[in-house]
């Protein structure tokens, strides 16, 4: 197999980090594994092996002629049979079927808003999807719509999966005190919902001020953005909720966090979650996506219903109170993290699914 992972950006995300795993994991199975990205670099750039070739198109507008046929080039060049495209990616590997009749496209759809399909603007993709030799989708929402919607009935489920960054990074020193730090990884978006985050960090500030939470994901300086920092403020939690915007070195990140959470009010199924299972985190989660696949509660997790606060809170008080308790919980995450969200076990789905295409 020779295939193609394609990504718009290298912004740290769930998408690019996915399409980055692809590639690295692909390049010890088949015989060529490369990675292009289309419009922008960034800073996972530097987590792709260096056993993975590597292009950027650098694409200036949606339809960019020249970058289009240095892809068509550069896929006649290395042989490629397969190109699978992460999230907005799909429309660039549209294009390059068009002149390139014989390549075979996978759409690989990560969409964190499952809740929301109903708004998805979906013309262009179903045009599109005409075209598409199968269509890979990280939770049953999201399986569901792209039967229901899309000209491609080859649909599988396949879960998320990562490894632990071995890049040895440790450029970010977290605030606060050590073995109470609390860790949400997740980018500025609103359907991570900060404000449940915040909602509880004022009833934490109250009865155990010493506790603070770090937020560590993209920060768009968008409208969004600017209302979680001027929450922030308003309720005077400056000196217990930190925002750090993105970071390389997420695996020291982890390292220093006592607990992780997720406040979101749609995902699929996130990576930072499975990060946390692998560095054997006590994980507080809403209840969404594919997440209570993953947490069973008080077996392996706190599972709550999203905008729950009150029940959040609760739910973080047990884990701050008792560590034998966090400790079991992370131990139980690992495990079935290890179970479920292998590399292995994920490939060798994806491998034998493909060669049906």
């Amino acid at each position: 197999m020779r295939i193609l992972q394609i990504i718009d950006s290298l912004d740290i995300g769930g998408a690019e980090k996915m399409a980055v795993n692809y590639a690295n994991a692909l390049s010890n199975q088949v015989a060529f594994s490369g990675l292009v990205t289309t419009r922008k670099e960034g800073s996972l750039k530097e987590q792709i092996n260096s056993n993975v070739p590597y292009l950027f198109l650098n694409r200036k507008k949606t339809i960019d002629f020249s970058a289009i046929f240095r892809l068509k080039k550069y896929c006649k060049s290395n042989d490629i049979q397969c190109v699978q495209a992460h999230s907005s990616s799909f429309f660039t590997a549209f294009l390059l079927k068009l002149i390139l009749f014989k390549i075979k496209i996978i759409w690989h759809d990560h969409n964190g808003l499952s809740e929301f399909l109903n708004a998805r603007k979906s013309l262009a993709l179903k045009i599109a999807s005409y075209f598409f030799e199968g269509i890979i989708v990280v939770n049953y929402q999201l399986k569901n719509w792209a039967e229901r919607e899309l000209n491609c009935k080859k649909v599988i489920y396949l879960a998320n999966f990562t490894s632990i960054s071995q890049n040895g990074l440790k450029e970010t020193a977290l605030f606060g005190e050590n073995e109470k730090r609390i860790l949400c990884l997740a980018n500025l978006r609103f359907q991570k919902n900060h404000f449940l985050l915040i909602d509880v960090a004022k009833k934490l500030k109250l009865s155990h001020p010493d506790w603070t939470f770090h937020l560590v994901g993209k920060d768009f300086n968008d409208d969004y953005s600017s209302k979680v920092k001027t929450a922030i403020t308003e309720n005077d939690l400056q000196n217990h909720v930190f925002i750090y915007g993105s970071k390389n070195d997420t695996q020291n990140i982890i390292e220093q966090s006592e607990i992780t959470i997720l406040t979101s009010q749609s995902e699929g199924l996130p990576v930072a979650l499975l990060e946390y299972g692998l560095n054997k985190k006590a994980v507080v989660s809403t209840e969404v996506g594919e997440i209570p696949l993953i947490i069973v509660n008080n077996e392996n997790g706190f599972i709550v219903p999203k905008f729950d606060a009150e029940q959040y809170y609760s739910a973080l008080i047990a884990m701050i109170e008792n560590k034998d308790l966090r400790m079991k919980l992370g131990e139980a995450l690992y495990k079935t993290i290890q179970q479920n969200n292998s590399e292995e076990a994920v490939l060798n789905k994806f491998i034998s699914w493909v060669k049906t295409k």
